[in-house]
């Protein structure tokens, strides 16, 4: 079997997720490197999964690991550095949400990786999750008639890592973080239908302690097709990750939840180990989710990525579709920072998203 030499970049959550994607659903790629800032963590990271070599200079990595393929899950402020430096050196790009900080990085990624002939893909998971894929073949299929309304939601009580708190490394708060995968999800669902307006509403509930972003928003966008979108996004909600849908058509509805919906429903007196992310406690009753990857559709993402690089094909999520969802981003801080409607198109020269909020409120 031809396999594809994979760089792996990062040593956190999320990398462990796409670890286990390639290990067990993905036999076309080898993950031959692995890098960290800190060298004990590559270090640590390398053997945890067998993997041969590992770095803490990206530059070194690029050089000397072989690789063809670097799967980018650093720090959102890390993004453009990392990405432009792979396509440099003639690699293809497939990155994490969201895709960059700020816009102008965006196009920056975009044109050097066209200028290197090399692929970049916008890792929207939700695009591939095997749920929310059935539910898209239904409305294809005319199953509730026309889409007049779609909602999706995602939330948890916190993110796994302290810079997602830190507004220099992130950019913003659970937008940055969850509110794009909506955002992807939408355009996905539509077809990339053009959106017309973002209003939005946010504010800082449960972690003030922690954070200048917010960790709690609703976002609606108005797409010229008539179709109006919410997204419900929170750092504040207990009891487990939530992450579902709503498809409202003139002729049905679907409802798709790929957490709870997906999960052993479990009584335990003592409680045990593992029910699903975020899950605060396993004592009484709790939702003990299985196949968290496959569910989510990280196997599929990143399987679709290797087959793009082997056959040469375009990706189902580019950066351009990254770039579109990060152009909605600022136009939602903007609105929670104007307390009004954003018509779109919308840009703003600004070094965070998150201060087009702030800067106002």
């Amino acid at each position: 079997m031809n396999k594809t030499k994979v760089a792996i970049l990062g040593a956190g959550f999320i990398t462990d997720i796409h670890m286990e994607s390639y290990h067990r659903f993905i036999p076309e790629a080898d993950v031959v490197a692995c890098y960290a800032r800190k060298p004990e963590k590559a270090k640590a990271f390398a053997e945890k999964y067998h993997i041969t070599q590992w770095f803490d200079d990206i530059d070194k990595l690029l050089a000397e690991s072989g690789c063809e393929v670097v799967d980018i899950c650093l720090p959102n402020y890390l993004h453009a550095e990392a990405t432009i430096k792979a396509a440099k050196a003639g690699k293809h790009v497939i990155i994490e949400k969201p895709l960059a900080v700020t816009i102008e990085e965006a196009d920056e990624m975009i044109a050097v990786c066209k200028a290197n002939n090399v692929k970049l893909m916008y890792a929207e998971e939700l695009c591939f999750a095997p749920k929310y894929e059935r539910a898209r073949h239904l409305v294809k299929e005319g199953a509730i008639g026309d889409i007049y309304m779609l909602k999706q939601g995602e939330k948890h009580s916190g993110p796994h890592s302290d810079w997602f708190y830190d507004i220099n490394f992130s950019g913003g708060g659970v937008i940055m973080d969850m509110g794009c995968h909506a955002l992807g999800w939408f355009r996905w669902m539509l077809d990339n239908a053009k959106p017309k307006s973002v209003y939005a509403s946010m504010s800082t509930v449960l972690h003030k302690g922690r954070t200048k972003g917010e960790d709690n928003s609703v976002i609606i966008i108005e797409f010229e097709n008539g179709v109006t979108a919410v997204a419900e996004n929170s750092w504040a909600k207990h009891g487990g990750m939530d992450d579902r849908c709503e498809i409202h058509g003139l002729g049905g509805v679907i409802y798709a939840d790929l957490f709870m919906g997906n999960a052993a429903v479990t009584y335990s007196r003592d409680g045990y180990g593992y029910a699903m992310e975020k899950s605060d406690t396993t004592q009484g009753w709790s939702f003990t989710i299985f196949e968290e990857a496959f569910n989510q559709g990280y196997p599929h993402e990143l399987k679709h990525f290797i087959d793009c690089v082997q056959n040469n094909k375009t990706p189902l999520v580019t950066g351009e579709d990254g770039r579109a969802v990060l152009e909605l981003i600022y136009a939602a801080y903007a609105s929670a920072g104007a307390g009004k409607k954003i018509e779109l198109p919308f840009s703003a020269k600004i070094d965070k998203p998150v201060n087009l909020w702030l800067d106002n409120k």
